[in-house]
């Protein structure tokens, strides 16, 4: 069964290994280069390192079945609008236009519009694999620790330790208000037609919200009543040593993000153009 929400998932890797600071590193490197690079050279490297992370990870498909379908939709929809409102975006972009064929009116599909979709689909499919890899492999009480350690308040480490927390609780108030509203009669399955789905779907969100701040008032009352923040510093329960290998990723991040760049920015551009004569 597909596990529709996304929380921590222990397992002994090599990726669950590394302290949380490594992999809060990795998940900002992979992000920023990946925002800013538009070099299609770069953007397929990381796509490999993104999988051979979630293969070392060993992670399964079917684990995260429910947010790949979500993925897969998001993308598709997003090329559709993309070439929707701006079609002659990706010739204006790479300054030539190779007509494929034409579709109706102003439509014609270029290729170096496809050129154009293909790498905006590529950095959401390069973030996808990393986002999973942080928030399925790391501890969120662990990941407090690691932060602690490298300096920051434990305030602030804790507050993340929540928020990674709330995630998956959030996602389940979710499906389980879903599954009341559909027991009312308010329908939300496959049979139902896409713009009533989106409709109906808004009616869990008021019962959400109630929900969620009913629990951040619960968790305040608890965290003041253990007199949280009183004192300077805390121990941790879960606290991780970084070891040569954390020292090695990060080293390895760090390098990434320069050659990147340095690949990225060569003719004086972020862009990749195929298409120059």
């Amino acid at each position: 069964m597909a596990n529709k929400v996304l929380n921590y998932i222990p397992k002994d890797s090599f990726i669950h290994r590394l302290s949380g600071t490594t992999k809060l590193i990795i998940f900002l490197s992979f992000s920023f280069l990946c925002g800013l690079s538009f070099d299609t050279r770069v953007l397929l490297f990381l796509l490999f390192l993104s999988v051979l992370g979630f293969i070392l990870s060993k992670i399964k498909l079917k684990e995260i079945r429910f947010m790949s379908t979500f993925l897969v939709i998001f993308i598709v929809m997003n090329a559709i609008l993309l070439f929707l409102f701006n079609p002659e975006y990706g010739p204006n972009l790479y300054g030539s236009r190779t007509v494929l064929f034409h579709i109706a009116g102003k439509y014609y599909l270029t290729l170096e519009q496809l050129f154009y979709q293909f790498n905006v689909s590529l950095k959401y499919v390069i973030g996808f694999p990393i986002a999973i890899l942080f928030i399925s492999t790391t501890n969120p009480s662990e990941f407090a620790s690691s932060l602690s350690q490298i300096g920051v308040p434990y305030r602030i480490s804790y507050s993340v330790s929540l928020a990674l927390r709330y995630i998956p609780d959030i996602q389940q108030d979710y499906h389980e208000i879903a599954q009341c509203q559909e027991a009312r009669g308010v329908a939300l399955g496959k049979d139902v037609k896409f713009f009533e789905r989106i409709k109906n779907s808004v009616k869990i969100l008021l019962p959400l919200v109630l929900t969620s701040l009913n629990r951040i008032d619960e968790i305040s009352n608890s965290m003041q009543l253990r007199s949280f923040g009183k004192n300077k510093k805390r121990t941790w329960y879960m606290q991780k040593k970084m070891t040569i290998a954390d020292y090695s990723v990060i080293c390895f991040c760090i390098v990434l993000f320069i050659v990147g760049l340095i690949i990225t920015n060569q003719g004086g551009s972020n862009i990749y153009n195929p298409f120059v004569r």
